[in-house]
């Protein structure tokens, strides 16, 4: 019957005779059922199991909507307990259970609609631990997307400060290497001698004091990838042995004659200008070549003042848990100086500023008071009270607006680029919050 009544409203109905065949049947290829329509009464199998079953399976999440006999809705509300999205209760009323179903598939399309959405916000505003929503950051993280997968070399430059560790970072966790090594050097932080035993290992009495014989990075990298941090300030002695093992996979330990085959992803970062060492002969060109088959370039955060107040916050929650103090947020002047302050240190600027201030900081929010003095301009107001009152998602977008539209001289076009909305859009915003 209801097969009949239903047919002609662009369903296809498929049916089973008892509560045990629908998870086999659900099972079935290419099964793409929308909506169940369940009696309550079964003979082998009832219609609570039923459902009882369904919630243990990947199938959990078709709505069900349950046929009863008028005198058993009780029973119904304990399905709907076990997650029935409704019930319609016998005889069937096929206008009402049309509604009912309309409504259930309707839901259905909006959750599945919230999680295209979701996925497609965390793919849009995030890699890996990486945040941000701004125009700069959308664009880098749709690169990430392509590039990590792959194992192609990267060169990530930069200013001091911009995330090119986390890049780095990211790239090997979102790899087919993932599960093998991430191993980091800082090639400023050694001298030329010491970096080529870290990078390529020795054999016993290669030099005094190597009493053992010792693998290098790459080795220890071997099916993994390996992340030189400033390449620029490498020896060109040096940058020759990068460059050999980039093209032939296979290097030679210090005092060693054995040739050692490595498979390794390079991902190579520098806050250098690498094309200028070019033209100066202090950096190989061949090997600039070879590092930035795909080159990433991090945008500073004076060029991404939209990510501040959510770098601002993340940072907070993370210090704040990490001093077990109970801080809520920032006080709007805060939030002025973060959005118009340059940030030459870039994040890392950022986040200790934040950490300076959580430790410093007496109450539930964060008040000038906290921050260092050089963020401070002169004469700036320092208007808090204890009792002022905390800053909302207006005051930030406010303040956002505001200080983006003074850090580009009152460009409006250039203004909305870097907020990433249209002119109109900010037109409307700066009429509604009687900016001039």
């Amino acid at each position: 019957m209801l097969k009949v009544n239903l047919s002609g409203d662009d369903f296809h109905i498929m049916e089973v005779d008892d509560g045990d065949q629908v998870i086999p049947f659900l099972e079935q290829e290419h099964n793409e059922t929308d909506l169940i329509l369940l009696d309550m009464k079964m003979a082998r199998m009832d219609g609570l199991a039923t459902l009882k079953a369904l919630k243990e399976t990947v199938h959990a999440t078709i709505p069900v909507i349950v046929l009863t006999a008028f005198s058993s809705i009780e029973t119904a509300v304990k399905a709907m307990r076990e997650g029935a999205f409704d019930y319609v209760a016998k005889p069937i009323d096929i206008t009402e259970l049309q509604m009912v179903m309309e409504k259930a598939l309707g839901f259905q399309e909006l959750k599945q609609e919230n999680i295209r959405l979701q996925k497609h916000l965390d793919k849009r505003f995030s890699f890996g631990n990486i945040i941000g929503s701004s125009p700069a950051m959308e664009e880098l993280f749709a690169t990430l997307e392509l590039v990590a997968p792959s194992d192609a070399t990267v060169l990530i430059t930069g200013e001091s400060g911009t995330g090119k560790e986390l890049i780095a970072s990211a790239l090997h966790q979102q790899s087919k290497r993932k599960q093998f090594p991430f191993i980091k050097v800082n090639c400023a932080a050694l001298n030329e001698n010491l970096l080529e035993s870290e990078l390529f290992g020795h054999e016993a009495g290669a030099f005094t004091g190597a009493v053992a014989r010792r693998k290098g990075r790459f080795e220890q990298a071997d099916k993994g990838t390996l992340f030189l941090d400033e390449i620029g300030d490498m020896s060109l002695q040096t940058q020759a042995k990068i460059l050999r093992v980039l093209q032939e996979g296979e290097l030679d330990r210090l005092g060693g004659s054995e040739t050692i085959k490595v498979d390794v992803r390079l991902l190579a970062a520098t806050h250098r200008n690498l094309q200028l060492m070019i033209e100066e002969r202090t950096f190989r060109q061949d090997l600039f070549f070879r590092l930035s088959v795909v080159p990433l370039e991090l945008p500073p955060l004076r060029e991404r003042a939209r990510d501040i107040p959510e770098l601002a916050t993340l940072f907070l929650e993370r210090y704040a848990t990490k001093n077990r103090k109970d801080i809520k947020g920032f006080f709007p002047e805060v939030l002025r100086i973060f959005m118009s302050h340059q940030w030459p240190g870039n994040i890392r600027e950022l986040e200790n500023t934040v950490e300076r201030a959580v430790i410093l900081c007496p109450g539930e929010q964060i008040t000038v008071r906290e921050l260092p003095p050089q963020l401070l301009p002169d004469g700036i107001p320092i208007s808090q009270a204890p009792d002022a009152a905390p800053i909302t998602l207006r005051d930030m977008e406010r303040e956002m607006i505001r200080a983006t539209l003074a850090q580009n001289d009152g460009n409006r076009s250039k203004t909305a680029k870097i907020l990433g909305v249209a002119r109109q859009t900010l037109l409307n915003k700066l009429k509604e919050y009687d900016i001039l």
